[in-house]
């Protein structure tokens, strides 16, 4: 027989799809398929030398634990999902980092994905994850309908909201104070002599939006500074859209002397645009970014803890899956004004 007549075997490598299973493992151990589960989840019952062969052909084989079926065996996936709206924004990062180290804690998978702030693309991503049975989400929410979760809440999906509470439905929800912290952010420029303040966030239809554009109101209503029309803008984050905002207040007839910005993009825009005004306008960011202290002045900001966010809503994910948090909740976290300069500044003569 030549060469290429002989049949081929396989390799004794495994080989992706072809994993090694426990009838493999009881197969080279010499032992019953009931031995090598208990040795594989720690159940008693097997002689020290019976346990040593099995693992040994454990370790010989590269065998690993299924569990998958384990879990669905339990009716849990032993993962968590957690929606975001957007995987590139830094403030996500801590947020997405605490709630995995939590879920890992608790022997889970962290399952994410972003909406890109599209309530149609959250619904998507929600539903998604459910059908593949997560036991829990974590949702920043892009819409302010949840009412299409209804069924997974009453089928037992544990759910917590983060800086953005859920619309028509009655979910846990944790929150940083947005208007206090706007509302102490403008009283920081109010404070400094500025009575010609702006203000530029994102899209209206966004509760940390109108939150801290309700803050920004209520700091100038308690200083009795009247707000004009032109000193606010509110739309997308897009740069191009924040720097004729803020050009715009900049040069108008009534020109503001501050700025204060709902959000961590609008800032950095907004930093771009004053590095070529030839007046010192102060300026005070909701958010903090990253190098802040750097720039010349230092950026004041009104600091939320995202990982803290992160944290406390996983905790009170497992809390629910634990069975001890049966009653839904809104946590409120509070903000820190930091102070390095560019808030202190005093209104050009």
């Amino acid at each position: 027989m030549t060469d290429m007549a002989r049949p081929r075997h396989r390799s004794s490598g495994n080989r992706y799809g072809n994993r090694p299973t426990m009838k493999d493992v009881a197969a080279r151990a010499g032992v019953g398929l009931k031995t090598v589960s208990r040795v594989v989840n720690g159940e008693p019952g097997v002689t020290p030398e019976t346990e040593r062969r099995v693992q040994e052909a454990i370790d010989a084989l590269g065998f690993r634990r299924n569990d998958s079926a384990r879990v669905l065996r339990k009716g849990r996936t032993a993962s968590i999902g957690l929606v975001l709206e957007d995987l590139a924004d830094p403030f996500y990062g801590p947020l997405s980092r605490a709630v995995e180290e939590v879920a890992r804690a608790h022997g889970a998978l962290l399952i994410n994905g972003s909406s890109a702030e599209d309530p149609e693309r959250e619904q998507e991503l929600v539903l998604a994850l459910c059908a593949r049975r997560v036991d829990g989400l974590v949702v920043i929410p892009a819409g302010d309908d949840h009412r299409y979760l209804e069924p997974e809440l009453k089928a037992g999906v544990a759910t917590v909201f983060v800086d953005r509470p859920a619309g028509h439905v009655d979910a846990d929800v944790v929150l940083s104070d947005s208007f206090g912290g706007a509302r102490d952010g403008v009283a920081h420029l109010i404070a400094h002599g500025h009575r010609r303040i702006g203000f530029i966030g994102d899209m209206p239809r966004i509760h940390t939006a109108a939150e801290r554009l309700r803050g920004y109101r209520a700091a100038m209503e308690d200083a009795g500074i009247p707000v004009r029309e032109s000193w606010m803008s509110l739309g997308v984050t897009d740069p191009e859209r924040v720097r004729r905002a803020a050009e715009e207040m900049l040069t108008g007839p009534d020109p503001v002397t501050a700025i204060f910005t709902g959000n961590n993009r609008v800032t950095v825009t907004v930093i771009r645009v004053l590095a070529e005004h030839p007046h010192g306008v102060a300026l005070v960011g909701f958010d903090d970014i990253e190098l802040a202290e750097l720039l010349r002045p230092g950026l004041t900001v009104v600091a939320q803890d995202a990982a803290a966010l992160g944290r406390t809503a996983a905790e009170r994910l497992f809390g629910q899956l634990d069975g001890d948090l049966l009653v839904p909740e809104r946590i409120e976290l509070p903000t820190r004004l930091i102070a390095r300069g560019s808030g202190e500044l005093p209104p050009a003569p």
